[in-house]
């Protein structure tokens, strides 16, 4: 079956075209039948393909496929190629199962929209292009997918485009993450200059045979990636596009800045993690971004009010744990967090949209309230995703997954106990705005009326990510619990583990206490704080401090107002009085001296013909005069 993974990709791509072609001329059914089916084929696909790679792994568990070379200019011929490897086959399963998943809850969430088939044009267009990007055996079709899903971003950021302030936001996501992939870029040309490929795993090879540890090469070449990942990621300095991007439908939101897109950064980092073996300032530099944005992002997270920026603050802070698992060399823990975050931040992005809907499209949490037993399946659900997103002991996917970068931090080579302390901060952090977001939502009294209940598609869509949310956790079980590792087994051939060279298994357990005491303790203070004791959070809220630190955070830590003043401002000054362009002077001079040659010229057309034969005369003259005296 492996000679059909280019199906995976090309199977959205085509639903894609069909939609764009006659979209406009299909019913609504058509159009959903056409954008869910080419992903659910595609999603079905993976898992056969899937089963067929674990059951008959091919050689040193790589399969490539060649389909055409793209390009051939002087010995440099990337191909459309695709390698599956055991990262490929994690990220293109998430890709395509928790796709299909939000393409089916989008079929009742976006039923009334006038833009229906445009929609699912563009997210098969999305799903199609992160599948390039996580397939692609060379780093040129890598960035090809990469620049595709910056693309679909602001096509379905900006999807309610009649709205100004969408526009804006869409505006803002692909100029902010065009930084990063313009550095993404030139590491690009940094490697080919060096090595003369973009073959990935070549590249890789040849780095690691040519340049030594440190190499301030190689250094360069991971900063300049890191730069592209921090943007995509939305990571420190670049995380101010993503809470925006809330803008876009709220399935946009779970697919694309949850589930996959903004993951991409991770997985570049952990495809290329030879060449960022070599860096270590870089590696450094990575876990230290990872930790200051879970801190940072976790403290935004609450004190929104907007149940949707919530989750987009939680999101910038979970991926920040991954970068933290990357940046002391974690690889598989980062890529295992991938995989539960995707299932219970897409189940908490869903949750949301199905309270917006039910709520006619209200999204402050603090008008809500008493939905526990007005939306029960919902509620349930809901509360599931916000138990693992917060990392429940024993019970949820992301306790197992958080854990295991939390005991890395401090267990692994490069890790150190602040390391450790930022992930356990971010674990107290976390847990008090996910349950905030359950208090404030579905507790206490109602101050919206319900309109609409969740049909079964988006029923569906939540209780099969809520089963995952609960089970996905198991596939890795620490030290201290039995230690079964189907996950970084399968994993071990693409990415593997680091050493563990302090703490022990006794070690992991007290880490493991810790880190439970503090979530539970984080929910018992969220409790106490937002359904026990409301008042107690109201009068914190409004003292002198708590107003002034809760607007801070509300605005991001003051990041946008910051590059407003340091760059937009500058920019917008200089192009007001640049307005009519220096360069424009070169061109108005040209045409005002062709204006003026001609009316010189024009002086001469009298009209009388013996003028006209006397100047004739006068410039035969004047040639043979010149053509004897020079």
């Amino acid at each position: 079956m492996d000679h059909l993974l280019w199906l995976i990709p090309a199977l959205p791509f085509a639903g894609f075209v069909l939609l764009v072609v006659f979209g406009k001329h299909l019913p609504r059914a058509g159009a959903a039948l056409i954008g869910v089916g080419s992903v659910g084929l595609a999603a079905l696909l993976t898992l056969v393909i899937g089963a067929t790679f674990l059951s008959a792994p091919p050689p040193n568990h790589v399969y490539a496929q060649t389909l055409w070379t793209w390009l051939n200019i002087d010995g440099f011929a990337p191909a459309i190629g695709l390698t599956l490897d055991p990262l490929a086959l994690t990220m293109t399963f998430v890709i395509t199962f928790v796709g299909f998943l939000i393409h089916l809850y989008s079929v009742e969430y976006m039923r009334d929209d006038a833009g229906f088939s445009r929609f699912f044009a563009c997210m098969n267009l999305f799903v199609g292009s992160m599948l390039v990007l996580v397939l692609a055996d060379n780093l040129l079709l890598l960035y090809l997918g990469w620049e595709g899903v910056g693309l679909c971003s602001y096509l379905l950021i900006g999807f309610w485009y009649t709205d100004p302030a969408n526009v804006r936001a869409a505006n803002k996501a692909f100029i902010v993450t065009r930084v990063g992939d313009t550095a993404m870029a030139i590491g690009l040309f940094l490697l080919f200059q060096q090595f003369g490929t973009l073959d990935i795993q070549t590249l890789m090879t040849r780095a690691a045979q040519q340049w030594p540890v440190g190499s301030p090469l190689a250094i360069a070449a991971a900063a300049l990636l890191l730069g592209g990942a921090v943007g995509k990621s939305a990571q420190l300095p670049l995380q101010t596009w993503l809470p925006d991007a809330m803008a876009g439908p709220t399935p946009v939101s779970a697919l694309i800045h949850a589930a996959t897109m903004v993951t991409a950064g991770v997985y570049l980092i952990a495809r290329t993690h030879a060449l960022f073996a070599l860096a270590p300032p870089v590696m450094a530099a990575v876990a230290l971004i990872g930790a200051a944005t879970l801190l940072l992002a976790g403290v935004s997270a609450l004190v929104q009010t907007d149940i949707k920026r919530v989750l987009a603050y939680s999101t910038i802070s979970q991926i920040g744990y991954m970068f933290l698992a990357l940046g002391v060399g974690a690889w598989p823990a980062a890529i295992f967090h991938f995989l539960t975050h995707a299932f219970f931040k897409a189940l908490l992005f869903l949750g949301a949209g199905s309270v917006i809907l039910a709520l006619h499209h209200e999204q402050n949490m603090l008008k809500m309230g008493g939905l526990r037993r007005k939306l029960p399946l919902t509620f349930w659900t809901f509360l599931i995703g916000a138990a693992s997103l917060a990392g429940l002991p024993l019970l949820t996917a992301g306790f197992y997954s958080k854990d295991w970068i939390i005991w890395d931090t401090y267990a692994s080579p490069t890790g150190n106990g602040w390391l450790w302390l930022a992930g356990v901060g971010g674990a107290l952090l976390t847990a008090l705005y996910s349950f905030r977001m359950v208090f404030l939502t579905f507790y206490g009294d109602a101050k919206t009326s319900v309109v609409h209940r969740p049909g079964p598609c988006i029923s569906i869509a939540l209780v099969v990510l809520a089963f995952f949310a609960l089970v996905a956790g198991w596939l890795e079980l620490p030290a201290s619990m039995g230690h079964w590792t189907p996950f970084s087994d399968f994993i071990h051939p693409a990415l593997t583990e680091p050493r563990i060279v302090r703490g022990g298994i006794s070690g992991e357990l007290v880490s493991q206490l810790v880190t439970g005491a503090i979530v539970l303790a984080g929910i018992f203070i969220s409790y106490l704080l937002w359904l026990a004791y409301p008042a107690l959070a109201r009068k914190i809220r409004q003292s002198a401090a708590g107003a002034a630190l809760g607007r801070f955070w509300l605005g991001g830590w003051g990041f946008d107002a910051l590059y407003d003043r340091l760059i937009v401002r500058p920019i917008i000054w200089t192009a007001r009085l640049n307005k009519d362009d220096a360069f424009d002077l070169i061109y108005d001079f040209i045409a005002w001296l062709s204006g003026r040659l001609n009316g010189v010229l024009s002086v001469t057309q009298t009209g009388q013909v013996r003028w006209y034969a006397v100047a004739i005369a006068l410039g035969a003259i004047l040639m043979l005069a010149a053509a004897v005296l020079l």
